[in-house]
């Protein structure tokens, strides 16, 4: 690799969405100056099923470290996922079984490699290393750090004065993950902001048992549709398997405010076309210009340049003219509709084909007014109007369901 091209990968490692690099910018570039090859891990928990466009970031920075000759770790948090990270939870989170762990990591290697070359990137479990700690071991870990460290992190603290459980194992996700640093000899930790104190704990170790000084670069979050951090709790993601309609869409409904923030976190496009968006929107360019390219970047990286068009008519055509797909769902009916409340209402129809995820969802759309009866809104009504033939629901901008009566 020449220089020029490394000198640019290294600027995006080190700036691109970058919220803090610990101990410091220079530490960093210092050993990435210094010919060796680096230690670099990511680690993700199987907790769920899919990866989303903001997992993408920090994996496509794994793997400019793979592409600089680095040894790259994607390590499934399998063991930790046992008791599940609540860095950014107000809450406990489900202690997963062993089965749930395995079915949710069978996925994640197929997508992930939409963004990281296998082939230059290892793939490794926690369990591989954490399950053979005996108690002894993990005693003398837990004597490197300070139960008043974790319990003034302001999640801890807050669930603490509302009276909320802390369980003991939360205590020691912590130890297990910087243990997972440790085991690694890792010199770059890669993680969101919300990771750090988790992070700190690998440095910790690092430094304590090994002598050694390691790096954490600590990203940013990409917005979800909602404009709240993209979660797979929250029902905002954008999931690099959803078919190229749903991410054209998903991305047009996304707030003019975070739309420089896609082109930078959920695009592989350069600097310049960054620079570029943030003129166009400073000089009063209509944002919807804007994000209907953004669309057609984000299609072509999840899925082929062939699928852009397909995915703009879909949208133009439910979104724009407000005509039902093809592929909307048919159910026939001879009876009264109920809009709630029964395994025939329009909520269930709505939940079955995946419309909605819950009866709360539908509910918050139909208070929104955001649910219409042939392109009038509902509004208070306990059973559908529904007209002889086809009657058709849009459910939000984008998903339709057709009734024949």
């Amino acid at each position: 690799m020449d220089e020029a091209k490394k000198d640019e990968l290294v600027k995006i490692l080190l700036t691109r969405g970058v919220e803090n690099i610990i101990p410091g910018r220079e530490d960093l570039e210092k050993i990435l100056d210094s010919g060796k090859v680096l230690n670099v891990y990511l680690g993700i928990d199987p907790t769920s099923t899919k990866i989303h466009l903001g997992h993408a970031f920090p994996l496509r920075k794994l793997q400019i470290l793979a592409d600089l000759g680095h040894k790259v770790t994607f390590l499934i948090g399998d063991y930790t996922a046992k008791i599940g990270d609540t860095s950014d939870k107000e809450t406990e989170r489900p202690i997963l079984t062993d089965e749930q762990i395995e079915e949710n990591f069978q996925t994640y290697k197929r997508q992930a490699s939409k963004f990281l070359d296998f082939s230059k990137v290892e793939v490794h479990h926690n369990s591989e290393w954490l399950k053979n700690l005996n108690f002894s071991d993990i005693l003398k870990l837990m004597q490197n750090f300070s139960l008043n460290d974790f319990i003034s992190r302001e999640l801890i603290k807050k669930r603490l004065s509302e009276g909320k459980s802390v369980s003991l194992p939360e205590v020691l996700y912590p130890i297990m993950q910087g243990y997972d640093s440790y085991f690694m000899d890792t010199d770059i930790q890669l993680g969101g902001t919300d990771q750090i104190f988790n992070m700190q704990a690998g440095r910790t170790l690092q430094k304590v048992l090994r002598g050694k000084e390691s790096c954490i670069v600590a990203n940013g979050f990409l917005s979800g549709t909602d404009g709240r951090k993209m979660s797979k709790s929250w029902g905002n993601a954008i999931w690099v398997e959803d078919t190229p309609e749903e991410i054209y869409g998903k991305v047009m409904s996304i707030a003019d405010e975070v739309i420089l923030e896609y082109y930078l976190m959920g695009t592989n496009v350069k600097q310049a076309i960054i620079d570029e968006v943030k003129s166009r929107l400073e000089s009063g360019e209509n944002p919807m210009n804007l994000k209907k390219e953004l669309a057609k970047i984000i299609v072509k990286e999840l899925h082929e340049e062939s699928a852009v068009q397909q995915a703009e008519d879909y949208f133009k055509k439910t979104v724009v003219d407000k005509v039902a797909g093809e592929d909307s769902p048919v159910i026939k009916v001879d009876f009264p509709v109920p809009v709630l409340g029964s395994e025939a209402s329009l909520a269930a129809y709505a939940i079955a084909n995946g419309l909605v995820s819950s009866n709360t969802e539908f509910k918050t759309l139909l208070k929104e007014g955001a649910i219409y009866l042939n392109d009038k809104r509902l509004d208070g009504e306990a059973e559908l109007p529904l007209n002889q033939g086809e009657n058709v629901v849009r459910i939000g901008k984008r998903k339709y369901l057709k009734l024949i009566k």
